[in-house]
C-alpha cells in the first residue's frame, strides 16, 4: 500500500528520490511505527462510539466527545487504487491512546452524523487542521 498522509504522498512512495528513508511505508509498518509510540489499543468503529476491549474483559468505549485525532494516514492498494483505508491515531480525554483502521470511500463503515464529523479529516476536531501536514517519524 501507498501511504498518502494528510492530504500529501509519503516521501516513501514511488519517488526514487525517497526510497531509502526509514519512515513507515505501509499500513502494518505505521501501526508498529504508532505502537511504538505508545498508542497501543486497538479501537473499533460503531456506529456511536469507539470501543477497544482491555486485556483484564472491561470494555472501553469513546464517545466522539470523548477523544481527540491526533494524527491520521491514508493509504491505497498497490494493485487496486479504490482499495483505500484510513489509519486514525486516537487519545481520549484520559490519555488513553490507540489507533483506528477504517475503511475509506465506498468501504467506509457505516455511522452516526456526529462520527462522520469527528473523523472527517478536513474537521476542526482533527488536531492541527488547517495546518501544515504532519510528517511520519
Amino acid at each position: 500500500m501507498e501511504t498518502v498522509e494528510n492530504g500529501q504522498q509519503n516521501k516513501n512512495s514511488q519517488n526514487p528520490q525517497y526510497q531509502n528513508t526509514n519512515e513507515p511505508d505501509t499500513l502494518v509498518e505505521r501501526l508498529e511505527a504508532a505502537k511504538n509510540e505508545g498508542y497501543t489499543y486497538d479501537f473499533n468503529l460503531t456506529a456511536h462510539a469507539l470501543e477497544a476491549h482491555q486485556d483484564d474483559g472491561v470494555k472501553l468505549s469513546l464517545s466522539p466527545e470523548d477523544f481527540d485525532i491526533v494524527d491520521f494516514y491514508r493509504f491505497e492498494g498497490m494493485t487496486n487504487p479504490s482499495d483505500m483505508s484510513i489509519l486514525y491515531l486516537i487519545e481520549s480525554n484520559e490519555g488513553i491512546k490507540g489507533t483506528l483502521v477504517s475503511g475509506y470511500g465506498i468501504s467506509a463503515d457505516e455511522m452516526s452524523n456526529e462520527m462522520i464529523k469527528k473523523l472527517d479529516t478536513r474537521s476542526k476536531y482533527v488536531k492541527g487542521a488547517g495546518d501544515a501536514p504532519a510528517s511520519a517519524s
